[in-house]
C-alpha cells in the first residue's frame, strides 16, 4: 500500500476521515476491484410525487459532488425521468443516499413521453445516462420497442442529447445495422442500447448493445461459444457513428429453473477507463435464481477489428474481437447481488485510490433491491 505524507497533523486528520471529490484521470492502471460496502434504498420510496426504483444508469459530477440516476420506468408509474442525488461516502462504505431532485425527460416538442401501456411505439425505455461537464449537457439512451406478434410496434432505439432540465437538444443517427425490423434481422427486443461511455476527454462516445444482433448469432447460452455483441464508437464533434467492435460474451452463469425458461447474459453498462479501454459489465440472469451474476471486465479496443462494414458476424469474417480481462466476479463477494445496470467513478478515498459505484435496477419488484455498491479501485 502506498504511504502518503502531509505537511501537518491537521491535514492528516482531515484526509484520514474524508474522501476527495476530485475525479482522477481515467487512464490509471486498474489491477483489481475491492468491495467496500453497500447501501439499499427502500422499496417504492416516494420522492416529489414519484416512485424511486428502476435505476438503470448512474453518473457522477465531482464539481457538485452529485450523482445523476436514470430511471427505466416507461412512464407507466410516473413520467420518464432521471434523479439527482447525493451519496455520502466514507472509507468504510456508503452511509446515505439522499435524493435531491427529479427531472422529466422531454420529447422534441417539449412534452413528456406517453406511457408504454397506451403508446408502445412512442414511449421511452431509458437505460443509460452520462453527463458532459464541458457542455453542461447530458446524453441518454432508450431501448426502443419490438413487438411483431399481435399489435405490431416498431420503435428504433435512440441516443438523445438534452439539457440538464430535461429539454431535448438533438438525437444521434444510428448505424445501418441498428434498427428494429419485423424480420429476424437487426436488434432484438429489450436488448439494445444499455451502455454509454464518454472517452478521450468527451470527444468520443461509446454505445454498447446488450445482446447480439439477430444476424450476428444466437443469445449466450450455458455452453462456451463464439457469441459477439457490438460496441459502437461515435465522434462527438460530428455526432456520427464510426467504428464498431465485436465484444465476446461469456456463457450464462446458471441454468434456468425449470429448464427451458428465460436466461440471458449481456452488457448493461460500460465506462471509459483510459485510451481505448472500457470497463464492461456483464450481467447473467436465469429464471428461478433471484440473484444475478455480475462480472466486470477491463477491455482493450486498440487491436480490435472495425466491424462497422459487416452486416453479419456469422457470414462475414473479422480478425480480432475486443480483448478482455476479468477484474471481478461479484459471485465471489459472498453477498446477494441484484440486477446491476449502472456504474460510475466516484470520489477518491483517503489512500488515493479511486472508487466506483454500481447501482441496481429493482424493476419496481418487491422481490428485488435497489442496491448501491461501493468498490475500491486497486
Amino acid at each position: 500500500m502506498k504511504k502518503f505524507f502531509f505537511p501537518g497533523l491537521l491535514s492528516l486528520l482531515i484526509f484520514s476521515c474524508s474522501v476527495s471529490k476530485r475525479l482522477p484521470a481515467n487512464d490509471v492502471p486498474i489491477n483489481g476491484l475491492k468491495y467496500i460496502g453497500q447501501y439499499e434504498v427502500p422499496l417504492n420510496m416516494q420522492f416529489k410525487g414519484t416512485t424511486v426504483g428502476g435505476l438503470s444508469g448512474i453518473d457522477y459530477d465531482p464539481k457538485t459532488d452529485q450523482y445523476y440516476l436514470i430511471c427505466d420506468d416507461r412512464s407507466d408509474i410516473n413520467p420518464a425521468r432521471f434523479y439527482t442525488a447525493s451519496i455520502k461516502i466514507v472509507s468504510s462504505g456508503i452511509t446515505n443516499v439522499q435524493f435531491l431532485n427529479v427531472t422529466t425527460l422531454l420529447r422534441k416538442d417539449g412534452s413528456p413521453f406517453p406511457p408504454s401501456k397506451k403508446d408502445k411505439a412512442h414511449s421511452a425505455d431509458p437505460e443509460a445516462l452520462r453527463y458532459d461537464p464541458k457542455t453542461n449537457e447530458m446524453i441518454w439512451t432508450s431501448e426502443g420497442e419490438r413487438i411483431v406478434k399481435g399489435d405490431t410496434a416498431l420503435q428504433d432505439p435512440s441516443i438523445t442529447m438534452m439539457h440538464t432540465n430535461g429539454r431535448y437538444i438533438d438525437t444521434f443517427p444510428l448505424p445501418a445495422q441498428m434498427h428494429m425490423n419485423t424480420f429476424d434481422i437487426g436488434l432484438r427486443k429489450n436488448s439494445t442500447f444499455e451502455g454509454l461511455a464518454f472517452a478521450d476527454n468527451f470527444k468520443t462516445m461509446y454505445i454498447s448493445v446488450e445482446e447480439p444482433l439477430f444476424q450476428d448469432g444466437p443469445h449466450a447460452s450455458l455452453q462456451p461459444a463464439d457469441v459477439f455483441t457490438r460496441i459502437i464508437k461515435y465522434d462527438m464533434a460530428s455526432h456520427r457513428p464510426g467504428a464498431q467492435y465485436a465484444y465476446p460474451l461469456e456463457p450464462v452463469a446458471h441454468p434456468a429453473k425449470p429448464e427451458g425458461e428465460f436466461m440471458i447474459n449481456g452488457i448493461p453498462d460500460i465506462m471509459s477507463v483510459g485510451k481505448n479501454k472500457l470497463l464492461v459489465i456483464e450481467r447473467s440472469f436465469s429464471t428461478g435464481i433471484q440473484a444475478c451474476t455480475i462480472r466486470v471486465y477491463l477491455t482493450d479496443l486498440s487491436r480490435a477489428s472495425d466491424i462497422s462494414g459487416l452486416v453479419s458476424l456469422i457470414e462475414q469474417r473479422f480478425k480480432q474481437p475486443v480483448e478482455k480481462k476479468l477484474l471481478l466476479n461479484m459471485d465471489d463477494l459472498g453477498i446477494y447481488i441484484d440486477n446491476i445496470e449502472g456504474v460510475t467513478f466516484g470520489p477518491t478515498l483517503p489512500n488515493g485510490h479511486r472508487t466506483m459505484i454500481f447501482v441496481s435496477d429493482n424493476n419496481f419488484d418487491k422481490k428485488q433491491k435497489t442496491q448501491f455498491l461501493l468498490i475500491e479501485v486497486l
